[in-house]
């Protein structure tokens, strides 16, 4: 994986840390002006893995998983997973965001038994056609916002239906956004989300350190 980029608060003083995982085609800097930008959250270390070429992988999300886009995805989960290993601090709690092909990523984690503290799935479905059958975790009680366009180019709204279906059944506790009109892009409304997950997530990091 390409070099991973740091934006925000230092390591030292961070309260909380957020994973932010960009999608087909972008870079790192797409996610700053996109989403981290637009972020007035003080106290956040962002953490921004890179993959190696154009893509994750190759396919289109809701393709059939043939071999060489499964070992794709194997290996671009490890990279993101070893990414978000290696930014965890100190218990402080972890955010994971992902937008269209890095929010599907983010999702395929989570269902490999990935562990954050919350997760928002930007325009995000499940890599693999409808009838692959796709592994599914233990997700009981964690907090997911998942979005989507009713017409986006790239994630057919069916397929987000199907995401946010699973993920129910896994017992995550969900939010979903469906933006009618919407362009393949970040909302104010998704930001003002965003904004109170990591709100949510520093002020329990701030109940902890009163209390101990």
């Amino acid at each position: 994986m390409a070099e991973t980029l740091h934006q925000g608060a230092t390591a030292q003083t961070a309260k909380a840390v957020c994973v932010v995982v960009h999608g087909r085609g972008q870079t790192q800097q797409d996610m700053i002006d996109m989403i981290l930008s637009r972020l007035e959250v003080a106290d956040v270390h962002y953490v921004l893995p890179k993959s190696e070429g154009e893509a994750w992988y190759d396919a289109k999300a809701v393709d059939p998983l043939e071999e060489g886009t499964t070992r794709q995805l194997d290996a671009a989960l490890d990279a993101i997973g070893n990414c978000i290993d290696a930014a965890r601090q100190d218990g402080l709690p972890l955010v994971l965001i992902g937008f269209s092909q890095g929010a599907c990523m983010a999702a395929e984690w989570l269902m490999r038994g990935g562990k954050v503290t919350s997760a928002a799935l930007l325009t995000a479905c499940r890599v693999g056609a409808v009838q692959d059958d796709l592994v599914r975790a233990d997700l009981a009680g964690l907090p997911v916002y998942t979005t989507n366009g009713d017409d986006d180019p790239w994630i057919p709204l069916w397929a987000h239906r199907k995401l946010v279906g699973e993920l129910s059944e896994c017992g995550a506790r969900l939010r979903m956004d469906i933006f009618p009109g919407r362009g393949h892009e970040v909302s104010d409304v998704e930001i003002e989300t965003l904004s109170e997950m990591l709100e949510a997530a520093i002020a329990g990091q701030r109940a902890l350190e009163a209390a101990s």
